[in-house]
């Protein structure tokens, strides 16, 4: 397959996984309000998607990846792994070093507008964030040729992206966003995912040898969003076995779609 076709595959699975992102904001044009319980259940569920994915379709065929361009475990290893430990570390140093708010965003009546409106766009960059490894992911997974397995991983990041679109949509809510500006804005926050995806399937098609580096690098962001962000938030209120089996459930999901379809 024509580099040029599988850059557009790479694009096009990523815009598709980022616009989920919209769909699980549309239940915020209709109603107003959803439990905590169900909103840590379904990011808990993404979170078990997320986990899937950076194992399954990413850290897994970077292993394969190496092994057949260098042919040396010990090499292999230490690429992938190498990848990974700057994927951790690259995310780290952006959320260190960027304004960054949680997930959870507590209502403030005492708040001024101006200072409402800064919290709401520090949330949006921290969303924003988020997503990078995600279409990097996809992007990344398409560059390695594998179609089965970068499609499955584009469904995996589109099925997970959209309980974030519905948490994001119901936060904007709570401090004061219409409707429709709430839905614009979560739905905004997925755009990103395709940019990265371009980005990603575009070096690793160029410059193959970086491939088995460039999936541990997008596992070990992902990894470091799970840890850092995603779990810690769905256990703050209470909600932990709610949340561990939406983390289950996410994880079968994953691991099936990878074995039906990678």
């Amino acid at each position: 397959m024509e580099n040029q076709t599988i850059i557009l595959y790479g694009f096009l699975a990523s815009l598709a996984a980022g616009l989920m992102t919209t769909v699980g904001a549309i239940p915020c044009l209709f109603i107003k309000k959803i439990s905590p319980k169900f909103e840590d259940t379904t990011l808990g569920f993404a979170a078990g998607v997320m986990l899937g994915a950076s194992f399954f379709s990413l850290i897994v065929p970077g292993l394969d990846y190496a092994d057949e361009l260098w042919m040396n475990k010990y090499l292999s290893v230490l690429a992938v792994l190498g990848g990974l430990l700057f994927g951790v570390l690259g995310i780290w140093a952006i959320e260190r070093y960027s304004p960054h708010e949680h997930f959870v965003i507590k209502k403030q009546y005492d708040d001024s507008a101006k200072d409402k409106i800064l919290k709401i766009w520090l949330f949006i960059i921290a969303i924003t964030i988020h997503n990078m490894p995600e279409g990097l992911a996809v992007g990344v997974g398409f560059g390695g040729g594998d179609l089965g397995n970068a499609v499955a991983l584009a469904i995996g990041i589109g099925i997970q992206n959209a309980p974030e679109g519905l948490a994001v949509a119901f936060a904007l809510l709570t401090i004061g966003y219409s409707r429709f500006n709430a839905f614009l804005i979560a739905a905004a926050t997925g755009l990103f995912e395709p940019v990265m995806g371009f980005i990603g399937v575009s070096i690793v098609t160029v410059f193959l040898p970086i491939l088995p580096i460039a999936l541990g690098f997008a596992a070990g962001a992902m990894l470091f969003v799970i840890s850092h962000e995603i779990i810690p938030e769905t256990h703050r209120r209470g909600h932990e076995n709610w949340a561990t089996g939406g983390f289950t459930i996410g994880l079968l999901t994953m691991l099936s779609l990878d074995i039906l379809l990678g």
